[in-house]
């Protein structure tokens, strides 16, 4: 069989890569090896906004004295809220597929391999393309210590189908997947330690918004330990879960119900065989150029399997710059502008520069901070526990960074990546009328306190 694209993986990169093409009139034929949609539909972005969401209606009625709601009782039915995050899951992918339906896609429910650079196989049957996308996505990493082999050591994949609320739930990494489920259970009622190497929780985040972060969900209960290194996973007679770590030169042990090991994820390489293509490829993904170009002509690789940045809108916006480039189209996305959020309680976004990696580039800045707690709308919604931070060049007063904690941070954020996307200078931002009462008047204020 031949397609004008070949696209390998049905995660958002590869499915919205294949709906736009074939809308411009190509003849695609995707690689749907597992489930449509991916890691970010089926075990990933999704479900883990949907446990999110429920832990945070649990949070609300919990403190719903608080908005003059006295007497108040209620029961958490764990089961229904993985029902719901599953037919919230089952409703998407079936949206999925009707897309590529409805834009004449052609489907192979099966993994696909090379056997040459200009051809695939799947199941047995040749499929010669114009143009290949590789878009296999990640999967999930494991610390290699004594016992992470261990039945009893969960992935993010495995907690998202739980069907019970840990009693101790010990996780081990502190980044956007591990904190994300230490507040979801946090708040649904764990008694949650997260052990994380770097010295500070979300290490890619600016470390004012990590510290924050770390101060707003210790008083929130969850035990947050950073600088440790995990060094073993046992079980002990009772069938408890031991961690031991090492800390300051010193070994210490956290005892749990049940461990989450959420320390990254790594390119899915495995089963493409790429030598037959003459791919070239490390365990780190298949380097590609800033056109999502790999080394072979006419071979593409785009999201998580390059491994330049793992998100899933990344993955989209590389398929179309892989697109482009197919047809011989220029465009100006900018992927040194990527909004990224990481969903606790509080919400945390950033887009931009941190104010660590501006120092360590030599600019010249003015920053600007404003807290949640001196805004109308946060107050008035009882959610005051945020800052906004932005950061802006001193030669021409460009906005470069944006990190918020807070309300609708992930949203801010966004408005903060529209901004700089039209390279807004800190005298503009000024002159923008901001609406009352918003949450997004902590921009305005921030930009007002810049100095």
């Amino acid at each position: 069989m031949k397609a004008d694209i070949l696209i390998i993986g049905a995660g958002p990169g590869g499915y919205e890569t294949a709906i736009s093409a074939a809308r411009k009139g190509k003849k695609v034929i995707l690689f749907n090896g597992d489930r449509l949609g991916g890691t970010c539909l089926n075990e990933g972005c999704i479900p883990t906004k949907c446990l999110c969401r429920d832990a945070e209606i649990v949070s609300l009625f919990k403190n719903a004295g608080e908005f003059g709601v006295d007497d108040f009782t209620f029961s958490v039915d764990y089961n229904k809220i993985i029902a719901r995050k599953k037919e919230v899951v089952a409703n998407l992918r079936q949206g999925v597929e009707t897309m590529l339906t409805q834009a004449g896609v052609t489907v192979v429910n099966a993994m696909a391999s090379f056997k040459n650079a200009k051809t695939l196989v799947a199941e047995g049957v040749e499929y010669a393309g114009d143009n290949i996308i590789i878009a296999t996505g990640s999967v999930n990493k494991k610390l290699p210590i004594p016992g992470s082999e261990l039945p009893c050591v969960m992935d993010s994949t495995a907690i998202l189908n739980l069907e019970y609320v840990p009693a101790n739930l010990t996780i081990i990494g502190g980044g956007v997947i591990g904190m994300e489920f230490a507040s979801i259970f946090n708040q649904l009622g764990s008694k949650v330690t997260v052990i994380e190497f770097m010295k500070q929780i979300l290490p890619t985040f600016d470390s004012d918004i990590s510290k924050r972060l770390k101060q707003s969900l210790t008083k929130k209960g969850i035990k947050i330990i950073t600088g440790a290194r995990a060094k073993e996973i046992r079980q002990n007679e009772f069938y408890e879960i031991e961690v031991v770590y090492e800390l300051k030169g010193k070994e210490e042990i956290v005892v749990s119900s049940d461990l989450l090991m959420a320390v990254g994820r790594s390119p899915r390489i495995d089963g493409l065989n790429p030598d037959a293509a003459g791919i070239s490829y490390s365990p780190k993904g298949i380097p590609v150029d800033d056109f999502m170009q790999t080394n072979v002509p006419a071979i593409y690789a785009i999201g998580d399997v390059n491994g330049r940045m793992m998100l899933a809108h990344v993955a989209s916006t590389q398929g179309e710059r892989a697109l482009n480039v197919i047809d011989g189209v220029a465009d100006k996305l900018r992927f040194d502008l990527v909004p990224s959020a990481v969903f606790t309680a509080p919400e945390c976004g950033m887009v931009g520069l941190t104010e660590e990696e501006c120092k360590a580039r030599g600019f010249e800045i003015f920053v600007g901070t404003s807290l949640y707690r001196a805004n109308g709308k946060a107050m008035a919604m009882g959610e005051t526990d945020g800052v906004c931070k932005l950061i802006f060049k001193k030669d021409d007063g460009l906005l470069i960074g944006a990190h918020i904690m807070g309300m609708e941070a992930a949203d801010l954020t966004q408005q903060c990546a529209d901004l700089m996307n039209r390279n807004i200078t800190y005298r503009e931002i000024l002159e923008i009328i901001f609406c009352h009462p918003t949450v997004s008047e902590v921009i305005m204020t921030a930009a007002k306190n810049a100095k």
